[in-house]
């Protein structure tokens, strides 16, 4: 329902469709006039009207509001103007909240994440109207890397300049175009998104749902056919995303990706370093040996979440109890942190990339019922028998 006037003792109130109008006058009319009562005593009686689409769109409606509940409601719609309803951003499309921690100062460069900072950087520090590198931009890296980070860091940089950047998930984003479907304001929710000069979407991985696709595949069409910015960021390849539709696939492939590898021992040393230098900020007298941060980061060989949680645990002890930091109760304290090194393990997805890449067919060419020559007996393969 939308409230849509307050004339004398008249309240008007709108629904989508009949069904609805018929409904809430068999089951609840006399109850939201009871209510209304209670906040203004002088209503006797309540209007529902069935609202069409094309109304919403030209019109702009001004109650007359004679009580707080009224005042409230109205306040609401303030947001519908003479071009038609806008979605707010805080509200049905809501960017997703940004970390104050995670900024480019704070995240520590290796080598296995140089590339992906560099091309963060670039595109945080790039004016409104500048020539694009790279388009889209794709960071693939596995749970606790950085990629996040990077993300969070490009939203907060890029918005202290000329442009307009939005982040949000891609969990976000299917709840936002299915508040708008709701809603019936899916234009206002198209029109509100692409408003922005950067795109920045965390967690593709998650999205899901044919129709969530393909209105984010138009997104991202529209963003790279105007020459504005979209980064992504995901935990596998777009090749291996494959609930993910092959056009969608298709445009990430056109961009840039680049990997985030595993965090070698030498920058998992200076992100403890970092963590420990932000807790100090708080606690002064925070110590930790040099032994206790080398067995850290020689055994939390996993991800940056693991270190985080070794640097929580050896502060909650300091603080906690009062005693100082030791090996031993480093030892003691993280032992489920520190999982023990477990050989790469082969998995069936990766043989199949390093056939399709060897023989150059197509991994779904491999696992369809197909039987034709150039899968069975590929190019290569063929001529090193034809040698035989």
């Amino acid at each position: 329902m939308e409230f849509e006037s307050v004339d004398k003792e008249v309240v008007r109130l709108s629904v989508p469709t009949r069904f609805l109008r018929k409904w809430i006058q068999a089951h609840y009319a006399d109850r939201i006039l009871a209510q209304w009562r209670v906040e203004d005593p002088t209503i006797s009686r309540l209007e529902l009207s069935v609202r069409s689409a094309a109304t919403r769109l030209v019109s702009k409606p001004t109650p007359v509001a004679p009580s707080a509940l009224a005042r409230e409601v109205t306040a609401q719609n303030s947001e519908l103007g003479a071009s038609g309803p806008v979605v707010s951003m805080n509200d049905t499309l809501g960017g997703s909240p940004l970390d104050p921690r995670l900024t480019f100062e704070t995240f520590i460069v290796g080598r296995s994440n140089t590339l992906a900072h560099a091309a963060a950087r670039q595109i945080a520090t790039s004016g409104r109207g500048e020539q694009l590198m790279f388009n889209p931009l794709y960071i693939r890296a596995a749970v606790g890397l950085g990629k996040t980070h990077l993300l969070q860091a490009i939203a907060r940089a890029g918005n202290n300049g000329d442009r307009k950047l939005f982040y949000l998930t891609a969990e976000r984003f299917m709840f936002g175009f299915v508040s708008a479907l709701k809603s019936q304001t899916t234009l206002a929710f198209k029109e509100a998104l692409r408003a922005n000069d950067v795109l920045v979407i965390d967690d593709l991985q998650f999205l899901q749902g044919r129709s969530m696709q393909q209105e984010f595949c138009h997104t991202i069409n529209a963003f790279i056919d105007a020459g504005r910015q979209v980064v992504v960021a995901s935990d596998r390849r777009p090749a291996d995303l494959e609930n993910l539709d092959d056009r969608i696939r298709s445009r990430l492939a056109g961009g840039l990706m680049v990997e985030i590898g595993s965090l070698g021992e030498e920058l998992r040393l200076e992100i403890l370093k970092s963590r420990i230098a932000a807790a100090r900020l708080h606690h002064p007298s925070f110590e930790v040996p040099t032994p206790v941060l080398a067995f850290i980061a020689k055994s939390a060989t996993h991800s940056g979440r693991d270190l985080e949680g070794a640097v929580n645990r050896l502060l909650a002890h300091d603080k906690l109890t009062g005693q100082p930091v030791t090996l031993e109760m480093a030892e003691r304290e993280m032992r489920d942190l520190i999982r023990p090194a477990e050989a790469k393990r082969v998995r069936i997805e990766d043989i199949q990339h390093v056939v399709a890449r060897q023989y150059n067919v197509s991994r779904a060419d491999l696992l369809s019922s197909r039987r034709t020559m150039d899968v069975v007996r590929p190019a290569t393969w063929q001529c090193t028998w034809q040698k035989c």
